[in-house]
């Protein structure tokens, strides 16, 4: 017994003394490690260095950034990155994450603000499963904001403004010689062909309602983009194709307008013949819509100087953005303004005949093709079981055209016309509720990847970013979309090219691309930091520079070449 009593107590000392060297090691993390932050022109950056072997989980409770309010300053809500998915559901993070939080200032208040006090929280797990308490840790960041004189400032300010408002016209201006817009434009005028023979003032109110169409269209844009930023959403120039219900809506107008280029139906509404007179005579109801067709078709092609203006219209308030909104549209309408005033241009026009049939037949087939370039972006937001079911009512929709072409027709009493004319409604809507509806394919970001992998190039992400910098090597950027065609005409004359890729890969310059043609807010913040409203977006980080060269919307391989050599000169 008294023996049991000797183990007893000696195994309690052993215990103790592990304990208490346990205790003396060196804990797995320094908190004042873990956290480091500093204020980038409008926004705190703060990174979480996380341990090997340790994890951080996208739980707002636990990991978050805060900050002690602060007159004067609007806190944005915090922005998180993508992470990693794992199979239980969960979004972790490992090696480095950096947690984004924007603010406005009042400038009344800009010079009595010298710090700002943030509260950056975490809870490290460990990969074994087991997680330590959450802590939080307190910061204070010196907050610095350079001032012009007032005279200066706004000497600046209006400099900068007519810049851009004059960059939102040019940049209309340039839309009209987009590939998106070419075949409309074209279309309108063989129909002002037509009208050479009428009165000078037919033709200019002809015009006129072009540009009116034009107009409303960029003004309703433009109010929807001012609620979207007033309800804190970030929103891009070409934001619309990021939504699968829009590019399939105007897939299926382009679709529906095509058939009609080949007479599979013409619109005239049963037992509506004065009306059909009406408009047959005027016809400004189409050159309106002509126009709202024109900038449907014209905002996934960002012209060279389109833009810079719209990023700067973003930071604007709104009375601006409905300002360089309406000189976008005026550039582009500029044309048929012109036409409208001195109609004896459309002398230089040949005369009508029967090549406008085989010129429209023409435009017809150029609809298709942008119809598929639409399936094409549609492919990458809905996925192949997506694309299949809106082929599969594109077939249908044809369908129902012929029917209302084929026995709607003027010959036929008001009756069939009526009856001819609901069959196809019903057809045409009932299809739509039954094919048109798709599930989120998660794998969009994925399948555009695909193609870049095999040619080199890594998936976007702002960590793997900063870990090529940290690690000296240099890293360029290419921010693109799908339904960008600027984007893709760069890639494939530019970027992607054999002798380019070799000149990259001599420099050892790491290339990322970030795919954009889903809402991705770490993609719209980036391009918000170069004051962009939109892709493409070319970034290149040089080794030992903190600020990167930056290429415009539309580059030559020269570019690529010259900027590479500010790396051979270092």
């Amino acid at each position: 017994m008294l023996k049991m009593r000797y183990a007893l107590v000696l195994l309690l000392l052993i215990t103790s003394i592990l304990i208490a060297e346990d205790s003396n090691k060196e804990k797995p993390f320094e908190t004042a490690k873990v956290v480091t932050a500093k204020i980038i022109g409008s926004q705190i950056e703060v990174t979480y260095t996380i341990p090997k072997g340790m994890y951080q989980t996208l739980q707002k409770d636990y990991f978050f950034v805060d900050t002690e309010e602060v007159k004067g300053i609007k806190f944005e809500p915090t922005i998180y990155p993508e992470g990693e998915k794992s199979k239980d559901g969960l979004v972790k993070y490992h090696d480095k994450v950096t947690l984004i939080k924007k603010f406005t200032i009042d400038d009344k208040k800009v010079g009595e603000i010298k710090n700002i006090k943030i509260y950056a929280g975490f809870q490290l797990c460990l990969d074994s499963g087991s997680c330590f308490m959450p802590e939080e840790l307190e910061l204070m960041l010196p907050f610095e904001f350079e001032t012009a004189s007032e005279e200066a400032s706004e000497s600046k300010s209006v400099s900068t403004i007519l810049q851009f408002l004059i960059m939102a016209f040019l940049g209309g201006l340039i839309l009209n010689v987009m590939p998106c817009v070419l075949p409309v434009l074209s279309i309108k005028a063989m129909s002002l062909v037509k009208q050479s023979q009428q009165d000078k003032k037919q033709i200019l109110r002809n015009s006129m309602a072009y540009t009116a169409g034009i107009l409303v269209s960029f003004l309703i844009l433009a109010l929807v983009i001012i609620l979207l930023k007033t309800s804190g959403e970030m929103v891009g120039w070409g934001f619309q194709f990021q939504s699968a219900g829009f590019v399939t809506a105007l897939l299926i107008l382009i679709f529906v307008f095509a058939l009609s280029m080949f007479d599979v139906f013409i619109i005239r509404a049963p037992g509506m013949t004065a009306a059909a007179k009406v408009s047959s005579k005027g016809g400004y109801a189409g050159s309106f819509f002509s126009g709202i067709f024109a900038v449907l078709l014209a905002t996934p092609c960002t012209a060279p100087l389109l833009a810079p203006a719209l990023g700067f219209a973003f930071s604007q308030p709104a009375f601006m953005i409905l300002g360089i909104f309406t000189l976008i549209g005026l550039g582009l309408a500029f044309p048929f303004i012109l036409l409208g005033f001195w109609p004896k241009a459309i002398k230089a026009i040949p005369k009508p005949g029967e090549w406008m049939n085989i010129f429209k037949e023409v435009m017809g087939f150029l609809l298709f093709l942008t119809a598929l370039y639409l399936l094409r972006s549609l492919y990458f937001l809905v996925g192949g079981i997506g694309l299949i079911k809106v082929l599969l009512y594109l077939i249908i929709l044809a369908f129902a055209a012929w029917i209302y072409g084929r026995f709607a027709r003027p010959e036929f009493s008001q009756r069939k016309q009526w009856i001819a004319t609901f069959i196809a409604l019903f057809i045409a809507i009932g299809a739509g509720f039954l094919t048109l509806h798709f599930e989120d394919s998660g794998n969009s970001a994925g399948i555009g990847y695909e193609d870049h992998v095999h040619a080199g190039w890594q998936k976007f992400n702002s960590e793997l970013v900063e870990k090529y910098r940290d690690e000296g090597k240099p890293v360029f950027i290419d921010f693109s979309a799908e339904w960008c065609l600027t984007c893709k005409t760069n890639e494939t004359a530019v970027l992607f090219q054999d002798d380019i890729h070799e000149a990259f890969m001599e420099r050892n310059v790491q290339l990322l691309v970030g795919d954009n043609t889903k809402k991705n807010e770490i993609i719209d913040e980036w391009l918000r930091r170069f004051k962009r409203a939109g892709v493409p977006l070319y970034v290149f980080y040089i080794p030992g520079k903190d600020d990167p060269i930056t290429l415009p919307e539309l580059i030559t391989k020269e570019m690529v070449l010259n900027m590479l050599k500010n790396l051979d000169e270092e």
